[in-house]
């Protein structure tokens, strides 16, 4: 008998970008997609019901985030096995990921024959990134801004985000479903520990850091706390 196939579930907010990867995925009988989800909700939902053997999952979604979906299903579960497929080279997101538990961190321009590749791997609980990724990780030690990130728990990553890229704190707490003291209690420990004073200066930084682009809501809103 052929083994069972791998179950994934493919997390991306982009229903079309979702079929095109589904394609190359299932273009193999090694993997089946199991389920899809456009959100950081939906994606623990999906997980919770279906347990794939890997969760194929962007970082970049509307409102709470890919690390937001990573923290849930590993508080769930420490052995889940999460694979970050995203546009984003950036060593901040990456490094933010691997140490709270991504089995593997790999771009989206990589080749679909890298994607099947690291799926497999990731199933049989090998880690993997992709050659762009691991070489910004080798340079990242130059850039001090962006290891102060690692810092951060991934509740206060995914605030900090959220903040830079303009959501107010009632907006965070809806998104992410904790009281607003409790979303300004975690941002004030993000700031301590990137030692910031205020949200120009938590811009600022993310900007350094590759966290945000100069395009975010922020740059051009009063601060709040």
């Amino acid at each position: 008998m052929s083994p069972s196939p791998i179950r994934v579930l493919l997390v991306d907010d982009h229903a079309v970008v979702r079929s095109g990867y589904r394609l190359f995925l299932e273009h193999t009988h090694e993997i089946r997609v199991v389920a899809e989800a456009a959100t950081a909700d939906e994606a623990y939902r999906a997980w919770r019901e279906h347990s794939p053997d890997v969760v194929v999952m962007d970082i970049a979604m509307p409102g709470s985030g890919g690390i937001e979906a990573l923290r849930r299903i590993l508080a769930a579960d420490a052995q889940a096995r999460v694979l970050m497929f995203t546009m984003h080279a950036n060593p901040t997101f990456a490094t933010q990921a691997l140490s709270n538990g991504a089995i593997g961190f790999i771009t989206k321009d990589s080749s679909p024959e890298f994607l099947v590749r690291a799926v497999i791997s990731a199933a049989s609980g090998k880690r993997v990134l992709s050659p762009k990724i691991a070489e910004e990780l080798a340079f990242s030690v130059t850039q001090p801004e962006r290891s102060r990130f690692a810092e951060l728990t991934p509740r206060e990553f995914e605030i900090c985000r959220l903040r830079v890229n303009g959501y107010n704190v009632n907006d965070i707490s809806a998104q992410l479903k904790l009281s607003p003291k409790t979303v300004a209690n975690h941002l004030s420990l993000a700031r301590a520990k990137l030692e910031v004073d205020c949200d120009i200066a938590l811009f600022r930084l993310a900007v350094a850091a590759g966290v945000v682009t100069l395009k975010s809501p922020l740059a051009g809103q009063d601060t709040e706390t």
